[in-house]
């Protein structure tokens, strides 16, 4: 009897020796997975008839941050302000007979209001195609479907010409935007902030700031804050009026279009030959 219970305890002393010496632990080694968490500067912003724009910070930290001391560029972060999607008709114009008219057009059910970008490095160092475009990531992979009149009847690259015209003409217009290499910045091991600018021209209505923590070419985390833009002042009660009452705006407005055209007519009669 003695002998069993010798050999049983020289087993138990063994067998923790051995999975020690395996480097096996009883215990989860495994460390948490890093997280990305971010907010805004601003949660709400008045769009007054004096706007002239705002530039708004998206800032966070990396939670359980794996990166060595120092190394700014083991991850990467992707930093995405999205509008409010609304349908858009793009038209394009042909030259008949000297005249250059609308020959064709495409309605795409939803194309975001505003979009900006900005990231540690450019996008397609940070992520392949298949990655950026499952997340509506850069300027090629902004969802833009065409209505369902079009639903085959436009071939592929003719919808792809009719993106391209979008994007231009966003861009000309200032409402979408690529921040230049190193748009997000970290502060420290695991910090980070980014500054978007909202022009004068930005649509009122909710936005939608998405950050994407990237390891490896892959999405280790993402995080959503939001943004509101509402009217405010005497733009807002003119917008208010002109959707409950439109036809008595559209009275008015006629009314004082009229009374300017006669008050300079009448200025004009009065100045010397």
């Amino acid at each position: 009897m003695r002998k069993k219970v010798l050999c049983l305890l020289a087993s138990l002393l063994v067998i923790p020796a051995v999975a020690i010496a395996q480097g096996i632990d009883a215990s989860p080694s495994d460390d948490p997975a890093p997280t990305v968490e971010a907010d805004v500067s601003t949660r709400t912003l008045e769009v007054t008839t004096g706007f002239t724009g705002h530039e708004i910070v998206v800032f966070g930290a990396i939670d359980n941050s794996r990166a060595p001391i120092g190394d700014n560029h083991y991850y990467d972060v992707v930093v995405v302000v999205e509008g409010t999607p609304f349908p858009l008709v793009v038209r394009r114009k042909s030259d008949v007979g000297g005249v250059w008219i609308n020959t064709s057009s495409v309605t795409f059910a939803s194309v975001p209001s505003y979009y900006a970008i900005a990231s540690t490095r450019p996008i397609e160092e940070i992520a392949g195609p298949p990655v950026l475009e499952r997340h509506a990531i850069g300027f090629r992979h902004i969802k833009m479907t065409p209505g369902p009149s079009y639903k085959g009847t436009l071939k592929d690259y003719e919808l792809a010409a009719f993106r391209e015209a979008v994007i231009r003409l966003k861009k000309k217009q200032k409402l979408y935007v690529t921040e230049p290499k190193d748009g997000v910045t970290f502060v420290g091991r695991s910090l980070f902030r980014a500054s978007i600018p909202l022009p004068a021209n930005v649509p009122v209505g909710p936005l939608v700031a998405r950050t994407y923590l990237f390891r490896d070419g892959q999405v280790a985390s993402a995080h959503i804050a939001r943004v509101t833009l509402h009217r405010a002042g005497i733009e807002r009660l003119v917008h208010n009026f002109a959707f409950v009452y439109p036809a008595s705006y559209g009275i008015i407005a006629v009314l004082l279009a009229v009374a300017a055209g006669l008050a300079a007519s009448a200025y004009f009669r009065r100045q010397p030959g």
